[in-house]
């Protein structure tokens, strides 16, 4: 089948939760909504299976797929499947990274979508070592797109977490020194600033342009928003948005759907409702509430 006789295709790969609205489990739906309206498909490659994430409870009943991974990866081989994008979240292990590198390699003129999960509010998630740091800093060089937080993205430069509120010089220069390891787009989540807007940020190095999208902070956290913010991100990445206007449209749908989710009053640790939100995702008009940094 030719490339014009099919979606194109998106290799995630990330961890599967049965219970909490996060990783796999937003990014399936809200990938595949987008790909429904204009031409995409979903290939899930799962690293770890889990009973429920891992914020509030308790410890989960877990299974490691790192074996299914080569397996899977070998099977593709086979195929000689085309792929249009990779896309990595959570990686729970060097060997995990290394296996996206394999990927990388199998598919060299996908786009390389990578959310370097490893930490929030300047404190690195449990279980992940030195090593696996390195390992993701690393296969963030190769990325077209990286999605980081303000924690991981002084992870991936080497640096101290810092959760102070960013003038926008700094939030330029950030962008700008993540953008020299490599990726041609960077956007940064959930960053605060000191013109007192919480904005997702993003630089785009082929055009030259920084860019914003201010968003209504609400004090709840949800497990899950940052997967579900980079999933619409790639999906619209993938059928010819701009950066600016890929990240506007993910800012607009986490927005939604957290204050619907914040409306109806839900347990925090369940995630958030993209199941009553899902739909917003099929219009078809430009996003257009970016603004330049």
């Amino acid at each position: 089948m030719n490339r014009t006789d099919r979606p194109a295709r998106c290799a995630a790969v990330h961890d599967l939760s049965g219970l909490g609205r996060c990783s796999l489990s937003v990014i399936l739906p809200a990938m595949s909504v987008i790909g429904r309206l204009r031409g995409g498909q979903v290939c899930p490659l799962p690293t770890a299976v889990l009973s429920t994430h891992t914020g509030g409870f308790g410890a989960p009943a877990r299974r490691d797929l790192t074996d299914y991974l080569t397996e899977a990866l070998a099977h593709y081989r086979t195929l000689g499947l085309p792929m249009e994008c990779v896309y990595t979240g959570y990686l729970g292990s060097v060997a995990q990274v290394a296996l996206c590198q394999g990927l990388f390699a199998e598919w060299p003129a996908a786009m390389k979508a990578v959310d370097p999960v490893m930490g929030d509010h300047g404190k690195l998630y449990h279980g992940f070592t030195p090593e696996l740091v390195q390992g993701i800093r690393e296969l963030a060089t190769h990325a077209d797109v990286i999605t980081p937080n303000l924690t991981e993205a002084a992870l991936l430069l080497g640096e101290e977490p810092n959760t102070a509120p960013l003038s926008l010089g700094q939030a330029r220069s950030l962008l700008a020194r993540l953008s020299a390891l490599g990726p041609g787009v960077v956007v940064i989540t959930g960053a605060a600033l000191t013109t007192g807007e919480y904005a997702n940020l993003c630089y785009d190095r082929e055009r030259g342009g920084y860019w914003k999208s201010v968003s209504e902070y609400l004090p709840v956290r949800y497990p899950g928003t940052g997967d579900l913010f980079a999933a619409v991100l790639t999906a619209g990445l993938m059928q010819g948005d701009s950066p600016a206007m890929a990240m506007d449209r993910a800012t607009r749908y986490v927005e939604i759907t957290v204050k619907t989710t914040f409306g109806y009053g839900a347990d925090s640790r369940e995630g958030v409702m993209l199941e009553r939100t899902l739909g917003w995702l099929t219009q078809k008009e430009l996003p257009r509430g970016y603004r330049t940094l």
